[in-house]
């Protein structure tokens, strides 16, 4: 099963940022691969949904960029910021909390 987009835009920034804590850099295509790899393509990332969000995270602070060329390409490379890596933190948790209510609001058994 593929999640929809409809879930994923909401972490979108919290996947990115939590895979680039993870990691040196990373272009944009490997982002997308290595999301499709580390979820066995239940989510699948799509260039337009990535680039925005790498485009605000990077406007907003929390990561930078490098480019490298390669022959005649040209190949924008992300890290995470320092502040990057404390706003990682404060997602990570906020996610976790969400998930705990959604869970407890979903399970029926729990609301009787």
């Amino acid at each position: 099963m593929i999640f929809s987009s409809e879930l994923v835009k909401g972490t979108l920034k919290t996947i990115v940022l939590k895979l680039l804590s993870e990691n040196d850099r990373m272009y944009g295509y490997e982002i997308t691969q290595k999301v499709k790899e580390l979820t066995k393509d239940r989510i699948q990332i799509t260039e337009g949904a990535l680039y925005p969000t790498l485009h605000s995270l990077e406007k907003d602070g929390y990561v930078t960029t490098e480019k490298e060329y390669i022959g005649k390409r040209v190949r924008k490379y992300y890290s995470i910021s320092p502040s990057g890596n404390s706003r990682i933190k404060e997602k990570l948790k906020e996610f976790s909390e969400f998930t705990e209510t959604m869970s407890f609001l979903l399970d029926l058994k729990t609301a009787k």
